[in-house]
């Protein structure tokens, strides 16, 4: 099984998640890596649909990066949102491995 790794910063305060998309961004989140702690996080759109393209939902390990919070965590792709008709990507759901 192959292992992914993408790279994501911190999601702005405030930010709207459409007008992240419209920056090329897409919101992510990462449940779990600190027991029942969330962590949301924005990702680079073409890095993503790369990501979605390759791994497998719910079985693909990806390590993600977020350099701003010193975060490395390997987890698990779990959900990928996308519009209903258009099929581009709303938002991203990982799942920190212990």
């Amino acid at each position: 099984m192959a292992k992914f790794t993408i790279e994501g910063t911190k999601r702005p305060e405030g930010s709207k998640p459409n007008a992240l998309r419209r920056d090329k961004k897409i919101p992510a989140t990462i449940y779990g890596h600190n027991g029942t702690e969330s962590v949301q996080i924005v990702v680079d759109e073409k890095a993503a649909i790369f990501l979605d393209r390759d791994a497998v939902e719910r079985k693909s390990l990806v390590e993600v990066n977020v350099p701003e919070l010193k975060l490395n965590v390997t987890a698990v792709m779990q959900e990928v949102q996308r519009h209903p008709w258009k099929g581009y990507m709303y938002h991203i759901s990982f799942f920190a491995q212990k």
